[in-house]
């Protein structure tokens, strides 16, 4: 049986945005794995809120499995900095909604310094 398609409601959104707001001048990229039904919509809810509070963001991109990315939503992070604290209230943020994140380190160099990548794969 297929899972019902995730989505953040409108209480969610409005309780990261209010959270965010604090974190002006963020820099962001939201990815998406092409293969997972819901992958692209559920990004497109993070873009619309990251966009909301002015946030610097990528536009939704699909991309393959993120190395180390199990399931779900993973903080693509540069490795020796860790998160970001914008990236830091998100993630505890949307655990209030018993939303897991986990934080994936890149040291490949594409993720700069202050920076992370919200990566959506298949529901875990």
């Amino acid at each position: 049986m297929a899972s019902p398609a995730r989505k953040l409601t409108m209480h969610q959104q409005a309780v990261l945005i209010q959270v965010l707001l604090a974190f002006p001048e963020q820099r962001v990229a939201v990815r998406y794995d092409p293969s997972v039904g819901d992958a692209s919509s559920y990004a497109e809810d993070f873009l619309t809120i990251f966009k909301a509070i002015g946030w610097s963001v990528d536009a939704a991109a699909p991309v393959g499995r993120s190395s180390g990315q199990v399931a779900g939503l993973a903080l693509v992070v540069e490795q020796r900095h860790g998160l970001p604290a914008g990236a830091e209230a998100f993630r505890d943020a949307l655990r209030i909604y018993g939303i897991e994140v986990e934080t994936v380190g890149d040291s490949s160099g594409c993720v700069a310094a202050g920076e992370f990548v919200l990566s959506v794969g298949a529901d875990g």
